[in-house]
């Protein structure tokens, strides 16, 4: 029998590629768009509407899912807000939409299934976390945060429900070439004290996503967490992303955010240079 899978913002990015290639391994994939259908569908993929954001829309489109199909497998928690620039300029309202989205989305999702998947007696639970939920980005300040608040709460999920033959597990990926630039929500208020770094704070990010990696490795990883006999509960993905964990243990925070921001190019600074007593830009 072939595997339901059920993938959250499908319209775009990784979400499409992930319910594409699950489609093309012979799972009967649902793939939502969080306003229209046909955004998140294609000949082998059933597009739904859902937004995360609201309850009565995941229960219909979870109830649609079991209509059709009647059970769920797999469910990829994918869809995503990108709130960026410095945290002074974001307002509660949009940290709370991001929040929304980010993590109380993957809530929802996850309460809707969690009953189907416990009478099953099996399922597989995937959230798209990030290396920023490991290590904070200047500048995505909110959205790492959110990030980290999905890590804490997938590690304790994973501990309550392994006992009901669910597993659960997180996609970390660095840096990948999507849209996630165009589609970011900027700080509502513009502070003339960042007037000088925000936009090349912005630039940087950019560039950091246009030079990563590839859709297709947060797609393996993600095949990887869904049919592993005995998942790993971390499916870090991109260059040095398996070091990220260790290098936020044993490296002193100085070089540890040197590091970060020169991954975003906003440090010109040289190692060697540190070494003679000079110190980076703030």
């Amino acid at each position: 029998m072939s595997q339901v899978v059920l993938v959250t913002g499908a319209s775009s990015g990784i979400g499409r590629a992930t319910a594409q290639r699950f489609s093309a391994r012979g799972a009967r994939v649902f793939g939502t768009d969080p306003h229209d259908a046909a955004a998140a569908a294609n000949d082998a993929v059933r597009g739904l509407v859902l937004d995360v954001r609201h309850d009565a829309s995941v229960a219909d489109a979870v109830a649609v899912v079991l209509r059709e199909a009647g059970r769920i497998d797999v469910l990829v928690n994918n869809a995503g807000l990108a709130v960026v620039g410095p945290l002074e300029e974001i307002s509660l309202e949009q940290a709370g939409a991001q929040f929304d989205v980010n993590l109380f989305g993957a809530m929802r999702m996850i309460n809707a299934v969690l009953p189907v998947m416990r009478r099953q007696g099996a399922g597989r639970i995937i959230n798209m976390g990030s290396l920023a939920g490991l290590m904070a980005v200047p500048y995505l300040g909110i959205y790492s945060a959110s990030k980290h608040a999905l890590e804490g709460y997938s590690e304790a999920l994973a501990g309550e429900v392994r006992e009901f033959g669910i597993r659960v597990a997180l996609i970390e990926p660095g840096f990948i070439r999507t849209a996630l630039d165009s589609s970011a929500v900027v700080g509502s208020r513009r502070l003339p004290a960042y007037d000088g770094v925000r936009e090349r704070a912005l630039s940087g990010l950019r560039r950091a996503i246009a030079e990563g990696d590839d859709v297709a490795r947060v797609v393996d990883a993600a095949w990887r967490a869904a049919t592993a006999a005995r998942p790993r509960m971390r499916y870090p993905v991109g260059r040095g992303a398996a070091l990220a964990g260790l290098l936020r243990s044993v490296l002193p925070h100085p070089v540890l955010a040197w590091s970060v921001r020169r991954r975003i190019h906003l440090e010109s600074f040289k190692p060697l240079a540190m070494l003679r007593g000079r110190r980076p830009r703030s």
